[in-house]
């Protein structure tokens, strides 16, 4: 029997002490029918209070938590803010309608009263900045929960752009999660994530962030910076523009073009981006380097690698070019 029924019983079954003075036939007799009546309301309030706990354990119950106590992802999927009009529209956008749309938050695995955000980081400033509390749901979620939240909030969306893409895959892959949750987190197959991986590793993370989110720059673009960074003096000619006052004032896209064609120039001359292809296989690795010249192409391959497979390759050519030949012959 619980204390409250107890209370309940006792408040209207106990007997008065024999010393005290009151009358017992001048207090009202309260009927059977009116205890019960009044336990079942009872009942009724605590089956409601255990409904409301249970749907706040389950997180599908909002909850309104101070702003500066909700810290973002351990896993980034988007780079720090750096279009300005876009996060004064949505502040402005939740002045004035408020926040209609509850973010997803964990308890913080190692700052107890604090909370970690699966998604809702810029809605989570915004109100910051607003002074305003922030609507959330609170789900125990493990790490791998955290993420494919992460997933599916960016895929209804869509509007990653390829290089926070990649560098959240990489960063995924870095935090020791299986290449199956890069992918579910991400809705991608097995090939774009390792291509998204290998983009990452290629491109310095200093000169990622000097680039930003680049919205307009796609996979192709991304892919030749990535190779021409292979080389130290395209690497070292990049470097020497990251500091200047120019490129930190043109837009995000902007720095990229910038940035590409400082990598792309040699001897004071600029090289055209087809210039250079690279060859991958299905997990993104580099099979072999085309580079062209006004007179030349040349075709390099990692010998450390390799060697053995440019060896088979020097015995195939004579079957390739026949077989180009005829092809180009058929068209023809």
């Amino acid at each position: 029997m619980s204390k409250r029924t107890q209370s309940i019983r006792s408040m209207f079954s106990a007997q008065p002490d024999d010393s005290s003075s009151i009358d017992k036939a001048s207090l009202p007799r309260v009927t059977s029918g009116a205890v019960k009546s009044l336990k079942e309301t009872f009942s009724g309030v605590e089956r409601d209070y255990q409904e409301l706990r249970e749907k706040f354990a389950g997180g599908s119950v909002a909850i309104e938590i101070d702003a500066d106590l909700v810290d973002p992802s351990p896993f980034a999927d988007r780079f720090s803010e750096q279009d300005a009009p876009s996060f004064q529209a949505l502040k402005q956008s939740l002045a004035e309608h408020g926040q209609e749309i509850p973010i997803l938050v964990r308890d913080h695995p190692t700052s107890p009263g604090r909370f970690q955000s699966a998604y809702g980081h810029r809605r989570v400033r915004a109100l910051r900045e607003l002074g305003r509390p922030v609507k959330a749901y609170l789900r125990p979620l493990l790490d791998e929960d955290l993420v494919l939240a992460q997933g599916i909030e960016n895929s209804t969306r869509e509007d990653l752009s390829f290089i926070e893409r990649a560098i959240f895959a990489l960063r995924l892959e870095e935090a020791g999660f299986q290449r199956a949750v890069v992918q579910s987190a991400l809705s991608i197959d097995r090939a774009e994530a390792s291509k998204l991986i290998a983009v990452g590793k290629s491109v310095p993370l200093d000169i990622v962030d000097a680039i930003g989110r680049a919205p307009k720059v796609g996979r192709g673009r991304w892919q030749i910076l990535a190779d021409l960074l292979q080389g130290e003096e395209a690497l070292s000619r990049v470097r020497k523009v990251l500091g200047s006052e120019r490129l930190k004032q043109k837009t995000t896209d902007d720095r990229f073009v910038a940035l590409l064609a400082a990598a792309n120039q040699r001897h004071g001359k600029s090289v055209a981006p087809s210039d250079v292809m690279v060859a991958r296989d299905e997990a993104g690795n580099d099979i072999a380097v085309l580079r062209q010249s006004a007179k030349h192409c040349q075709i390099q391959i990692d010998r450390s690698r390799n060697s053995a497979f440019a060896e088979f390759l020097m015995q195939k050519l004579p079957d390739l070019y026949e077989a180009y030949t005829n092809e180009r012959s058929e068209h023809e």
